[in-house]
């Protein structure tokens, strides 16, 4: 699949077939993610795959609402960025994150995978944090919940580009 279809044709799937995905095309994911532009080449994207015991206190923390929503997709991934401590450092490098979480999405939907980029509230809070380990110094920025497709999604429809693009003098 080429690039522009890829763009075009990924779609936000919620409902997912039960397997997980293998351990290795979970590593080819996020080595393509490794290649987002960065400042400096700070890389500063961390990605944490939940395993079950992480998975069980996540659950618990989330409650049963939450639970449920965790449990869409056989394989979760916690998306994090490294912060620095200096502001023009740290936007980009959040805005290099979340390029990099756009690549995996993009890279699982080009190998017939569906995606979800979540931000739920229950990883911004200190007990959700410390359920996946995600240490002080490092930003929440998604949990991408991905697997096998169950459905087809039609494209949504999009704002022309007349209403999105400038071009000043």
């Amino acid at each position: 699949m080429d690039v522009e279809t890829a763009i075009r044709t990924r779609r936000t799937h919620k409902a997912f077939g039960p397997e997980p995905l293998p351990r290795e095309q979970i590593d080819e994911l996020l080595e393509l993610a490794s290649w987002a532009p960065n400042h400096n080449l700070t890389v500063p994207w961390r990605f944490r795959v939940i395993g079950p015991e992480t998975l069980r206190r996540l659950k618990e923390v989330a409650g049963p609402e939450g639970a449920a929503k965790l449990d869409r997709a056989p394989t979760l991934i916690v998306v994090s960025c490294v912060l620095s401590g200096d502001p023009v450092e740290d936007e980009e490098d959040l805005h290099a994150t979340a390029a990099s979480s756009y690549i995996v999405l993009l890279a699982a939907h080009a190998r017939g995978l569906a995606g979800y980029w979540r931000t739920p509230g229950i990883l911004r809070g200190a007990a959700g944090r410390a359920a996946v380990g995600l240490p002080e110094g490092e930003r929440f920025v998604g949990l991408l919940h991905l697997g096998h497709p169950r459905q087809e999604k039609a494209p949504p429809e999009r704002p022309g580009a007349d209403r999105t693009i400038s071009y000043l003098d």
